[in-house]
């Protein structure tokens, strides 16, 4: 088995893994890096998914990356623009060369005496060994090898086609036939008007309404700004825009919910009429919220080409489904946009001098790295506004890190909770099925700082860039005098 050692090592080579590469490459000019990527090409979510409409649920000036601006006169894109993107920016700045693909990780153990991390690769089959000092974890937070399908009763009496959005059939052609999309969340709001395009019928079935939100797919202002300025100010000032402008609805809904919930109905109403019944179909139980281009999906169900059902499933039929109201749908085809499958960190199986590590059990600091375990980090989004944003910030404050390591002969840096007094609390306060069915998985959050989860772009502007490194919950650790690195692969 060969083993490789480099200073960094990333783990994931969707968006959140390009721009670990990117900021490393730039900022820490001194340190080796690789990526390692378990599939058999780079895009992560980008080049995963394929069903029918698929496109960012946020705008892509501030889903885009900070150092690469969004060209394009459409704000909310679809999946092969962006994945157009991200390989655009891999392509130039040199990152392929670095990337390993078919590279799954399944082991890593920390070793205290060699201020190193020993990883184990599945590698066609094989296993290889690397080494690094720092481990970043860039994987996401799903599994890409299946997605989570309840066990409905009657499923394998249906006579026509079952199919999950994380593995779409593309040579399927649904023209004409009956559709059922199970699930109310984003990816059905997004399939549904795609799906009503050719097909029959598109029924959404769904338990619990989703809160929905229409804005145009171009951002006027951002157009305007770009026959004003250079492309790189004008995607600046747009992200900062649309930065604000996210973060002032965010708090306006978390203060006064009601009143939030007026206007988005108001707009729901607007959308659909006044004979349509939006307290049933459009008045959620929990606060979820999808975001509706051009008004595509309110406009599939007015012009019914589309409907919606708010009911619960008794059984799947020979053909349909069988509703515990008593009502049958008739369906060619069912879509089970169910929900994802969580992943934490990979599900790597990770030691700390032998010591198995729990994520479920540890407390994470600054929600990136985890206590007791040394140079380690994660990337995790936002999930009140664009995934990139937070990633964009924790690449940042790995690079000061280990700028800072590098300066001080730091060899080891280990997140404490020295501080009792600190209450751990989910890490996600989400309702959110996936959530809910895996929130053991996630690592905990605390009360207070540097342990609480900042949902807040401007907060974490200050903790993560400009205040100290150096804290009370930070241990360092200098370089031994000789330096070795293990040749043994856990």
């Amino acid at each position: 088995m060969r083993n490789d050692h480099f200073d960094v090592l990333i783990v994931g080579v969707g968006i959140s893994g390009i721009g670990a590469a990117y900021h490393i490459q730039h900022r820490c000019p001194d340190k080796t890096y690789a990526i390692l990527e378990g599939r058999e090409r780079i895009g992560g979510t980008w080049d995963l998914f394929k069903y029918p409409g698929i496109r960012s649920d946020s705008d892509m000036h501030t889903m885009g990356f900070s150092f690469k601006p969004w060209r394009s006169n459409k704000s909310i894109a679809d999946g092969s623009s962006i994945l157009q993107y991200v390989n655009e920016t891999a392509g130039e700045n040199g990152l392929l060369k670095h990337t390993k693909l078919n590279h799954q990780v399944t082991h890593a153990n920390w070793s205290s005496e060699d201020a190193a991390w020993s990883v184990r690769v599945s590698v066609d089959g094989q296993t290889r060994g690397y080494t690094c000092n720092f481990l970043f974890m860039c994987s996401g937070y799903y599994n890409y090898r299946k997605g989570y399908e309840p066990d409905f009763p009657g499923r394998a009496d249906f006579g026509g086609t079952v199919m999950h959005p994380q593995f779409w059939d593309e040579s399927y052609d649904y023209a004409g036939q009956n559709v059922v999309v199970i699930g109310s969340g984003a990816t059905a709001v997004t399939l549904v008007p795609e799906i009503a395009k050719t097909a029959h019928q598109v029924t959404m079935l769904q338990r619990s309404p989703t809160y929905m939100v229409s804005a145009p797919d171009e951002d006027r202002i951002s157009n305007k700004l770009k026959s004003l300025f250079t492309p790189k100010l004008a995607y600046a000032l747009t992200r900062w825009k649309n930065i604000l402008l996210g973060i002032a609805f965010y708090r306006f809904c978390q203060s006064f919910p009601q009143k939030a919930a007026a206007v988005i109905l108001k707009g729901v109403r607007a959308a659909m009429g006044p004979d349509y019944d939006v307290a049933t179909h459009f008045t959620p139980w929990d606060q979820r919220m999808c975001l509706v281009p051009n008004s595509d999906f309110f406009e599939a169900v007015k012009n019914r080409r589309a409907a919606i059902v708010a009911d619960e499933i008794d059984a799947f039929t020979s053909h349909g489904i069988q509703l515990r109201s008593g009502q049958h749908i008739e369906a060619d085809l069912i879509v089970t946009a169910t929900g994802l499958d969580l992943s934490i960190l990979s599900d790597i199986q990770f030691s700390v001098d032998g010591a198995l590590v729990k994520p479920g059990e540890c407390t994470a600091y600054k929600s990136m790295m985890l206590a007791g375990v040394p140079n380690l980090a994660f990337s995790m989004g936002y999930t009140n506004a664009s995934w990139t944003l937070k990633c964009d910030l924790t690449c940042g404050y790995v690079v000061r890190l280990l700028n800072h390591m590098r300066r001080h002969g730091y060899s080891q840096v280990t997140p404490r909770m020295r501080d009792q007094s600190v209450q751990k609390e989910p890490m996600l306060n989400l309702t959110s099925g996936y959530v809910m069915r895996s929130a053991y998985k996630l690592p905990k959050q605390g009360h207070k700082a540097p342990w609480k989860l900042n949902q807040n772009y401007l907060l974490d502007i200050l903790n993560l860039r400009l205040r100290s490194l150096e804290d009370d919950s930070l241990e360092f650790i200098r370089a031994p005098k000789v330096a070795k690195v293990s040749q043994a692969v856990v």
